[in-house]
């Protein structure tokens, strides 16, 4: 089904990569109490293991569809929960700098795009739980590739792949405006306490200039990896995008990976204690 036999140590490589990952997300989020990590970074983390450990296992049993309609679900799902994080951290940021620079309040911006993420998950959801399903009713593993059903759960996943990508888009902007406005000042609304910047004193601090270039970089790797799974998807199963295992495993695996490290190491919690004090003082 996958038009090549996966590379075994590739597939290792990104289960040990996402274990490490998901493992310093869930200490962190227990740590510093920060649950909505749990349900966000670290289920993206853990899809990823489920993911490419079907892969792993394809790579010795390639004709199994099981492990093949895994790594399908798997993949495609688990940069959504990985979005919704970036979502809520923008919000808490807004929130830092002041409300007033964004066209949105922060829980108004948070409500909106995580209610558009929880959809976009459920369609991806359905539509690859239809595939799979349809997949796993044919005996002959070249059939998956010509099955209407197959096919139609397909369409759904990249209904669903395209509109996260849609959204994406969307938060790029509203972020992109907040940010200008916080540059040059110019807020929607006036508040009672304006933060006044001394002469020569940057509108952004060090610390949050870091922060924000990591929530840039995260988002531009799932951007990145959303444009390479419509392309896959519009090409269909037995497309020359699929059926190239490195576009998969750099666009997909590489991406995804440098998304969640990045939250790693830019972890919201630190930015956001130093943030408190800079604005405080």
């Amino acid at each position: 089904p996958y038009h090549y036999v996966p590379t075994e140590w590739i597939c290792v490589l990104f289960v040990v990569l996402y274990s490490i990952s998901a493992a310093l997300h869930l200490g962190q989020a227990l740590k510093y109490k920060l649950w909505w990590m749990i349900p966000t970074v670290t289920f993206a983390g853990l899809l990823e293991i489920l993911g490419w450990s079907a892969r792993l296992w394809s790579s010795r049993n390639p004709r199994l569809l099981m492990h093949y309609e895994m790594q399908i679900v798997g993949t495609i799902i688990a940069p959504t929960p990985l979005v919704a994080a970036n979502f809520i951290i923008l919000g808490k940021v807004i929130t830092q700098i002041g409300s007033q620079y964004s066209r949105l309040t922060p829980k108004i911006y948070t409500i909106i795009f995580l209610c558009f993420d929880v959809v976009c998950l459920i369609v991806q959801a359905v539509g690859g739980a239809s595939a799979v399903h349809a997949a796993s009713t044919k005996t002959n593993a070249t059939m998956v590739c010509t099955s209407s059903h197959v096919s139609q759960g397909m369409n759904i996943m990249l209904g669903g792949i395209a509109a996260q990508l849609f959204a994406i888009v969307i938060y790029v902007t509203l972020a992109a405006e907040t940010l200008l406005r916080l540059r040059y000042n110019m807020p929607f609304h006036y508040v009672d306490q304006p933060r006044i910047l001394e002469k020569g004193q940057p509108a952004v601090s060090k610390k949050l200039q870091l922060m924000l270039f990591g929530m840039v970089f995260c988002t531009l790797c799932i951007f990145i990896q959303s444009v390479y799974r419509t392309v896959e998807l519009a090409n269909g199963w037995a497309g020359p995008v699929i059926s190239t295992e490195r576009y998969f495993d750099w666009l997909d695996g590489g991406m995804v990976t440098l998304a969640l490290y990045t939250l790693n190491f830019f972890h919201p919690l630190e930015q956001f204690f130093i943030l408190s004090l800079t604005l405080s003082n």
